[in-house]
C-alpha cells in the first residue's frame, strides 16, 4: 500500500506541518506508487473546510480520465480502500489544523458523488533524502496543475528542495485544495503564469536554510 504522507497523525495533535511547491511536469521519480484521490468540500470558506475524501491505492488515472470521467471513477466504489471526513482550519506559516476521522469507503464514495465541489487527482509518494514527499497531478477543472508537498511531524525547516520545484506556494491560498474546488486553476492559470514570469520564483526564507 502506498504511504500517504499527507494524512499521517503526528505528535502535535491535529496540526499538520508542510511546505508546498508548484511543479512544471511530473518527474520520473514519482511515477511509482500512485493513488487515485477524489474529494468533495461541503464547506470551504475563509480557510475553514469540511472535506470528504476517498482514496484507491495502486490506482493511476490519466489526466484525461480525471478530466472527463471522475463520476465513472467513483462508480467503481469497490476499488476505494480508504475514506475519511476531515475538518480543517486556516493555514498560516506552513501550519494548519486538520482533524480527520476514517469512515467506510462505500459511504465516503456516496458522499463524494453527491457534492458539487470536486477535486480529483493522482497522488504519488516517495522518500527523497530524509523526507517523505507527495506530488499531486490534478484533473478536472484543475488539469495542468501539479503540486509537490513535504510534510513533517514539526515545522518543515532546513529543507532540501528538489530541482523540479518551480516556486513555493506554501501560504498561497489560491492553491489550497478547498480554494481550488471553488475557483479551479484553469480559471486563473494564465494570469498566474504572467505573475510568476514577472516576479520570478519565490522560496520562503523563514524556515531555516533552504538547500
Amino acid at each position: 500500500m502506498a504511504e500517504d504522507f499527507d494524512d499521517d497523525t503526528y505528535g502535535f495533535g491535529d496540526f499538520e506541518f508542510e511546505r508546498r511547491f508548484l511543479v512544471k511536469a511530473l518527474p520520473d521519480t514519482f511515477r511509482d506508487s500512485p493513488s487515485l484521490i477524489i474529494q468533495n468540500y461541503y464547506l470551504a470558506k475563509d480557510g475553514f473546510a469540511i472535506r470528504v475524501r476517498v482514496l484507491a491505492n495502486g490506482v493511476q488515472a490519466t489526466v484525461e480520465e480525471m478530466d472527463d470521467h471522475y463520476g465513472l471513477l467513483l462508480a467503481e466504489k469497490e476499488k476505494f480502500d480508504f475514506a475519511a471526513i476531515t475538518v480543517k482550519g486556516p493555514a498560516a506559516g506552513g501550519t494548519r489544523y486538520e482533524a480527520e476521522r476514517s469512515i467506510d469507503p462505500g459511504v465516503g464514495a456516496e458522499l463524494v458523488a453527491r457534492g458539487d465541489a470536486v477535486i480529483v487527482k493522482t497522488r504519488y509518494s516517495v522518500w527523497l533524502g530524509e523526507d517523505g514527499w507527495v506530488i499531486d497531478e490534478f484533473g478536472g477543472a484543475n488539469a495542468g496543475l501539479i503540486i509537490a508537498e513535504c510534510e513533517r511531524s514539526g515545522p518543515v525547516i532546513d529543507l532540501q528542495i528538489p530541482k523540479f520545484c518551480v516556486t513555493e506556494i506554501t501560504d498561497d491560498h489560491r492553491f489550497a485544495n478547498d480554494s481550488l474546488a471553488l475557483n479551479p486553476y484553469q480559471n486563473w492559470a494564465s494570469a498566474y503564469q504572467r505573475e510568476l514570469s514577472k516576479v520570478g520564483p519565490v522560496y520562503r526564507q523563514d524556515f531555516g536554510t533552504n538547500r
